[in-house]
């Protein structure tokens, strides 16, 4: 968390930051107080449709064995990034998105479906840290 908070306060003014409906359901299954304060960070960003193309995106994924069976998790996220040509997906997510041992297996099959595939990063990646 504190990598995070370092990441918002240093980082998060210099990129164009977007969302989706996705990351929005998942920050409100919090039962933190401070749920309703990570969702509040979201205000005023772009909210990206989760399209029926995208859905069949993170399906492709699934069936391909990119991500695990829940289409409404890492599998979407991905394909909301892939199909909005985001240029980078900020996660914590090392086992199914920042992790380099999957990059090669995911940008093969965006190129089989003929789409771009984000930069998988974590925040600390953009930390003094993480040069």
């Amino acid at each position: 968390m504190h990598w995070t908070h370092q990441w918002w306060n240093e980082n998060s003014q210099k990129f164009e930051l977007m969302t989706s409906a996705a990351v929005i359901a998942e920050l409100s299954k919090g039962t933190s107080e401070k749920t309703s304060a990570r969702i509040a960070l979201l205000d005023g960003m772009e909210i990206l449709t989760i399209t029926d193309e995208v859905i069949e995106i993170a399906h492709i994924y699934i069936d391909k064995f990119v991500m695990p069976k829940d289409p409404q998790g890492d599998a979407l996220h991905l394909a909301i990034a892939s199909y909005y040509k985001i240029d980078t997906l900020l996660t914590w997510n090392c086992r199914h998105l920042a992790n380099a041992n999957k990059f090669n297996h995911i940008r093969r099959v965006n190129y089989e479906i003929g789409l771009s595939t984000p930069i998988l990063a974590t925040p600390l990646n953009y930390l003094n840290g993480g040069k």
